[in-house]
């Protein structure tokens, strides 16, 4: 009886703390930033949401298909509790799209450098498995974390990444690697990559194959040369990092 009393206890305390909230969970009941953090965003699936979401709006089911081992029902919780905390909320897409989607607000996209930090943190870390499915996003945003500027030198170019059907542009400068959607404004760049799946370009920036392989399903179009460095920048990179 005392057990069951204190649980109905704990509960009331969480409907309370939740009250005085904005309707979040207090699961640490600490005044710590960090575990106030967590209560934000440290649900299961809520950073990949924010992942998926941090080159540009998706629909519902562009999220459900970048995170196939989510059920309709959890995501759908999870942006109902995202949006209720502020990280994200609906947009409504230009023409010929016409559909709402979910987007980020700048509080959402202030995850940016701690998503980065998280990508290089764990990149060297034993057993991640490499050769697992990535989503597009995933790779940019491994590539934009990665890529050690103290290795670029004078190398600079437009890169258009393209995977399956999403097209990123990629401005390489002294700086790193900056990486956005690609618009259609963006006709001639320097370099055209492009790969059916997110792991090929993987096994391309680890060194696993190199282009023209027969074993390499990534193309190019566009200088041979400099794409031969800005690989070697990746390959380089990618392993410094290890």
């Amino acid at each position: 009886m005392r057990e069951v009393t204190r649980r109905r206890s704990d509960h009331a305390f969480d409907g309370d703390a939740q009250a005085c909230t904005g309707g979040h969970r207090r699961w640490y009941r600490e005044g710590c930033a960090l575990a106030f953090a967590l209560e934000l965003v440290g649900e299961r699936w809520t950073l990949l949401i924010v992942r998926e979401l941090m080159l540009g709006p998706c629909r519902f089911n562009e999220l459900r298909l970048a995170l196939p081992g989510i059920s309709a029902k959890v995501l759908t919780e999870r942006l109902d509790g995202l949006e209720g905390r502020g990280i994200l909320g609906p947009v409504w897409l230009p023409p010929p799209l016409a559909v709402s989607a979910y987007a980020l607000s700048p509080k959402g996209a202030g995850l940016a450098p701690v998503l980065r930090e998280l990508v290089r943190w764990a990149w060297p870390l034993e057993g991640r498995d490499g050769d697992l499915p990535l989503t597009p996003v995933s790779l940019m945003l491994a590539l934009h974390a990665l890529v050690d500027p103290e290795l670029i030198g004078d190398l600079a170019a437009w890169i258009v990444f393209e995977v399956a059907e999403r097209r990123f542009a990629a401005r390489l400068t002294g700086d790193g690697l900056d990486i956005h959607p690609c618009s259609e404004s963006l006709t001639e760049p320097d370099l055209h990559f492009r790969a059916p799946r997110a792991v090929d370009y993987l096994s391309l920036f680890t060194g696993k194959v190199a282009l023209g392989d027969e074993g390499c399903v990534v193309t190019l179009c566009g200088d041979r040369a400099l794409a031969g460095r800005v690989i070697d920048l990746m390959v380089r990179s990618l392993a410094r990092e290890r």
